[in-house]
C-alpha cells in the first residue's frame, strides 16, 4: 500500500504542476471586457485675448483615472469629449495648437491589460500584475534592459512597439479629426524616432519624449526627448542632450517643447531662442495631491538645481516656485511671445496629481482655476 501511495504522489505532483502551469498560461491570455464609466465633462478656464486670425494655444488639463487607460478607445473618448467641448466653444481653428500634459501617453502601457492592473491601489502593485501577465515578454525585455531600475525599464520596453503605434494612432488621429496641431504630452519609449512619418522605437535606453502631430495626422519633426529627468525618472530613463531641443513650424508659428523640468533650466531656452522660437509648450506632471500649495522642497535633477535659482527650500510654495523659476519668468529670455504649461489632474493609482496650468502672454501670467474636473485653457495669439 505505501508503495502504491508513493507512486500515486509521484504522478499527482507533476499533474498538479502542469495543471497550474496551464491555468496560469490561460490567465495570461485572458482579457475580459469591461464597461467604461468616466466623467467626460470639462469647463473653459482662462480664455484670454480675442480671435485675430493668428491662431491660439489651447491647453487641455484633463482629469484622468485608471479606467481611462483600460483601452486606447477609452482614452480617445475622454480626449474627444474635451475637444468636442472646445469646438462647441469656438476654440478650434486651423491655426490652433493643442497642448496635452506630460505622461499622458506613458500609461498606455496599461491599455488592454487585466482588471487587476486597474484595481490595484499602488502603482507598484499594478506593475507587478502587468509583469505577471507577460512572463515570456518580460524575460526577454529584462535581458536587453537599461538602467538600475531594470524591472520598470523592462515593463515599458516589452510593450514599446504597441505603445508607439497606439500613441500615433490616438494623438495623430485626434489632430487630423479636429484639424489642429497637437503637442501630445509625453510617453516613455526606448530610443524613439520618426522614420517616414511613423513613430518608431529602437533598442536603446528609455526616454520621456513628446511628439507634435500636424493637422493631417502626421508626425511633425522628431520626438522631443526630455533633457532633465527628475530623480523618480532617472532610474529608468535617459537624459537627452540640450542640442536635441528643436522647433517645428506650425500654422501659428515656430513651436518649441520643453518637458516639465526642462522649463526650469536656462540652457533649453537659449537653444530654442537660437532657432527663432515663437511659441513654447510645456507638458508637465506634478505628483501628489495638494502638492501645489505645500512648501517647495527644492528642485533637483541629475544636473542639480539651476544655477540662477536662488530661492531656498521652504521659502516658497511649490506653486510659487513654478511661477518664479520656470516658464513665466524665463519666456522673456527668448523672442517667443506666448507659452503655456499644462498639468495633468485626476488620480492614477496612488500617484496623485496637482498643478495649475499656466498661460504666459503679452498680459503676463494667468493660472488655471482650482475647479475640479477637466479644464480648457485658451490664449488667442
Amino acid at each position: 500500500m505505501p508503495t502504491l501511495i508513493r507512486r500515486s504522489l509521484r504522478l499527482l505532483f507533476p499533474a498538479l504542476f502542469l495543471a497550474l502551469l496551464l491555468a496560469y498560461a490561460a490567465w495570461t491570455q485572458s482579457r475580459p471586457h469591461s464597461h467604461y464609466l468616466s466623467d467626460l465633462r470639462s469647463e473653459v478656464g482662462p480664455n484670454l485675448g480675442t480671435p485675430s486670425g493668428k491662431g491660439n494655444l489651447l491647453g487641455i488639463q484633463p482629469a484622468l483615472y485608471n479606467v481611462d487607460y483600460r483601452s486606447v478607445g477609452n482614452l480617445q473618448r475622454k480626449l474627444s469629449a474635451y475637444l468636442d467641448k472646445a469646438h462647441s466653444e469656438g476654440l478650434l481653428t486651423p491655426r490652433t495648437v493643442v497642448i496635452l500634459p506630460e505622461h499622458i501617453g506613458t500609461w498606455l502601457v496599461a491599455a488592454g491589460e487585466k482588471p487587476q492592473v486597474f484595481a490595484a491601489h499602488q502603482i507598484d502593485q499594478a506593475m507587478l500584475w502587468l509583469a505577471l501577465s507577460h512572463p515570456l515578454d518580460l524575460t526577454a525585455a529584462l535581458l536587453t534592459g537599461h538602467g538600475p531600475q531594470r524591472l520598470y525599464d523592462a515593463l515599458f520596453r516589452m510593450k514599446a512597439k504597441q505603445m508607439a503605434r497606439d500613441y500615433q494612432q490616438l494623438f495623430g488621429g485626434l489632430a487630423k479629426r479636429y484639424g489642429v496641431t497637437l503637442v501630445a504630452g509625453s510617453i516613455l519609449l526606448p530610443d524613439p524616432h520618426v522614420r517616414d512619418g511613423v513613430l518608431q522605437v529602437g533598442s536603446g535606453p528609455l526616454y520621456n519624449a513628446s511628439q507634435v502631430f500636424a493637422a493631417d495626422g502626421s508626425a511633425l519633426g522628431q520626438p522631443q526627448r526630455k533633457v532633465y529627468p527628475i530623480p523618480e525618472e532617472a532610474g529608468f530613463t535617459a537624459a537627452a542632450p540640450e542640442t536635441e531641443l528643436h522647433v517645428v513650424t506650425t500654422p501659428a508659428g515656430r513651436l518649441g517643447v520643453l518637458i516639465c523640468a526642462d522649463s526650469w533650466y536656462p540652457a533649453g531656452y537659449q537653444q530654442l531662442a537660437s532657432q527663432q522660437v515663437d511659441l513654447l509648450a510645456v507638458p508637465a506632471f506634478l505628483t501628489g495631491n495638494q502638492h501645489w500649495s505645500q512648501p517647495w522642497g527644492g528642485y533637483t535633477t541629475f544636473a542639480g538645481t539651476p544655477a540662477d535659482v536662488t530661492s531656498q527650500p521652504g521659502q516658497l510654495s511649490e506653486g510659487e516656485a513654478w511661477q518664479r523659476h520656470s516658464l513665466p519668468t524665463r519666456l522673456a529670455s527668448t523672442q517667443a511671445h506666448a507659452g503655456m504649461t499644462v498639468f495633468m489632474r485626476g488620480q492614477l493609482w496612488n500617484l496623485g496629481s496637482d498643478g495649475h496650468s499656466m498661460v504666459v502672454g503679452v498680459d503676463g501670467l494667468t493660472l488655471a482655476s482650482e475647479a475640479p474636473g477637466g479644464q480648457l485653457i485658451n490664449l488667442w495669439l
